[in-house]
């Protein structure tokens, strides 16, 4: 089961497993990039999990808490699967300044491991984690895995026109004990069929880890529904989880 519970760190919208880096050689593919961002109203918007691992499948549910204002922001987590109950839970929270969503600190528990947590040090303006020696310099808009959806979604909620296919969408991601480029790009337009009916949605494949090209991840946005993620499949050799929207409620 170890896949799956990785893999629904995408809950948070997470979009893929972070691999250990060299901070010489992150800071070399350090994409920072002030953009335009006009941010998603405050939301609880819940999902339907399906996994299917070594031919088994498996259901589940994730509730994301999606806040803003008043210049902060924070994204809490929860996912459930089947009999294993509570598997994920994790979250960001920080300021909004000039680049966007501005992570203070993130939060990730899994099934069955310890809690670790990256800190976003501003003053220091250094990245750090609690477990590994790893550090990484805060040059502006990095993000952290459950932020790094939103924060596309809230550039994209400013220039839509922009995202058009082909297009591509680089940040620095920190995730557990490291932090890497991520990469999304526009494949196209399609429809995807939620709980609150057909949308229109953009989707996004984001570029597998250097270590591990099997992986695939993809990610819809749409943008009817102010950007908000509706769809987010894992697939690493045929093993799958697929995220899909089952409700949406503003606050």
């Amino acid at each position: 089961m170890r896949n799956i519970f990785l893999s629904l760190t995408l809950t948070a919208a997470a979009v893929a497993a972070a691999v250990p880096t060299h901070a010489a050689q992150a800071d070399s593919e350090h994409p920072s990039a002030k953009r335009a961002f006009s941010l998603p109203p405050s939301a609880d918007l819940s999902y339907t999990i399906k996994a299917r691992q070594k031919g088994m499948a498996i259901g589940g549910d994730a509730l994301v808490q999606w806040r803003q204002g008043d210049g902060k922001y924070s994204i809490a987590t929860e996912s459930h699967a089947g009999i294993f109950g509570k598997i994920l839970e994790s979250r960001s929270e920080g300021a909004v300044d000039g680049y966007g969503l501005a992570p203070a600190s993130f939060y990730e528990k899994r099934f069955r491991k310890e809690p670790t947590t990256a800190t976003f040090k501003r003053d220091a303006k250094t990245i750090t984690f609690s477990k590994g020696d790893e550090s990484y310099p805060i040059k502006g808009g990095e993000q952290d895995r459950t932020s790094a959806p939103w924060q596309l979604a809230a550039i994209a909620r400013s220039a839509p026109e922009k995202f058009t296919p082909g297009s591509e969408w680089a940040f620095f991601v920190a995730g557990r004990r490291d932090a890497e480029p991520w990469v999304f790009k526009v494949l196209k337009h399609e429809p995807v069929q939620t709980g609150v009916g057909e949308v229109e949605a953009i989707h996004f494949s984001k570029s597998p880890p250097k270590s591990d090209q099997g992986q695939q991840v993809d990610l819809w946005l749409a943008p009817s529904l102010d950007w908000y993620p509706v769809r987010i499949r894992f697939d690493d050799d045929g093993d799958t989880v697929d995220q899909l929207l089952d409700k949406i409620t503003r606050k």
